[in-house]
């Protein structure tokens, strides 16, 4: 018979800035983790175990063999299956706690859905490592009023701020733009190490847990850097750096929640040599008519949330039912596009 709540609870409700209090609101309390990486696991996970009421898991890629190393949600079954982490972390989570409602969308958060996926939140927590998501959160954040917690890490480095709109400055008011391709580290270029995932991701998931308990007072108002590997950590106060003149915040110009997606686009993935194809406009594809008729180009695996063939050698395809595609084996943009092109030509 699972425990009371009071049983299972009872460790973190006897902290008393918490308290039982704290415990009620935060089985209320709905948050959204954009990225099922490493970040993503390590903050849902203790939303999850600590009681949160609700969370949705937004990823749009799979499992690898190179995710095992930091990304603690997944398994080596889960990457031979090449299953969408949102979906292998919702399975691993709901097994740690059943009382949870824990939501999976294998989707690529982009303007088209954000309003859908990201609105009706609490609260929303960053584990992403693309810039231009990353920036749309900022936009959703500050245009719905709902506050958000920034993450990153590489290397053995990585940063946490909480963006509170109306209270805080916003992640535009510190970093105006993104850095020019090539111009920042990532783990593809610099690796990274498994502890500091769980340092900014434990970071993330106290700052979640403090605003959903109603304890908004004791947020740590800073932008917090920390490097394990030479053992030191920065704490620089925010409080001054709102900015009247930010176009996010400050001017309301929400310019990456409000872009257009007229056109197809490739996205080279962090960390392998995989390369995301999205398509123009709402595609829906019938996947197992697309698995008959695919038999021919190769071998073909069909699981309930995408389609995996490999086409040629060295190169895998994995479709999703909105047309997106993973193409991996290559980091180039325009053979993947003609993979992808001569896969779905009739």
């Amino acid at each position: 018979m699972p425990a009371s709540s009071e049983e299972r609870y009872d460790r973190q409700m006897r902290f008393s800035p918490f308290g039982p209090e704290g415990q009620k609101r935060l089985s209320r309390g709905f948050a959204v983790v954009v990225g099922m990486g490493a970040l993503g696991c390590v903050a849902a996970h203790h939303l999850v175990r600590a009681g949160i009421g609700r969370i949705r898991l937004i990823d749009r890629d799979i499992v690898t063999w190179s995710n095992l190393h930091r990304q603690s949600l997944y398994t080596e079954a889960d990457a031979e299956a090449g299953l969408p982490k949102a979906e292998a972390a919702a399975e691993r989570l709901c097994a740690v706690n059943s009382r949870v409602v824990i939501e999976a969308a294998a989707i690529h958060l982009n303007p088209r859905n954000a309003e859908q996926l990201l609105a009706d939140a609490d609260l929303i927590i960053d584990g992403t490592d693309h810039f231009s998501v990353r920036y749309l959160i900022n936009d959703a954040a500050v245009r719905y009023g709902i506050p958000w917690i920034y993450g990153g890490a590489v290397g053995s480095s990585g940063m946490t701020m909480t963006v509170v709109p109306g209270k805080t400055p916003c992640y535009r008011c510190l970093f105006p733009s993104p850095p020019p391709p090539g111009a920042a580290d990532t783990c593809e270029t610099a690796g990274v190490l498994p502890p500091i995932v769980d340092v900014i991701g434990s970071l993330q998931a106290m700052e979640a847990i403090k605003l959903l308990a109603g304890r908004g007072e004791h947020l740590h108002g800073a932008l917090i850097h920390a490097d394990l590997w030479n053992l030191s950590f920065t704490k620089m106060k925010t409080a001054g750096a709102r900015r009247d003149d930010c176009p996010c915040c400050g001017l309301r110009r929400f310019e990456y929640l409000d872009a257009a997606m007229g056109d197809a686009s490739e996205t080279v993935l962090c960390g392998r040599e995989t390369v995301q194809i999205t398509p123009a406009g709402t595609v829906s594809l019938d996947l197992d008519e697309l698995a008959e008729r695919l038999k021919a180009a190769g071998r073909v695996e069909r699981n309930p949330w995408l389609l995996r063939l490999a086409p040629e050698d060295g190169i895998s395809l994995a479709l999703f039912p909105d047309g997106r595609a993973l193409v991996t084996g290559t980091g180039d943009p325009e053979r993947a596009r003609r993979i992808y092109e001569r896969i779905l030509s009739p």
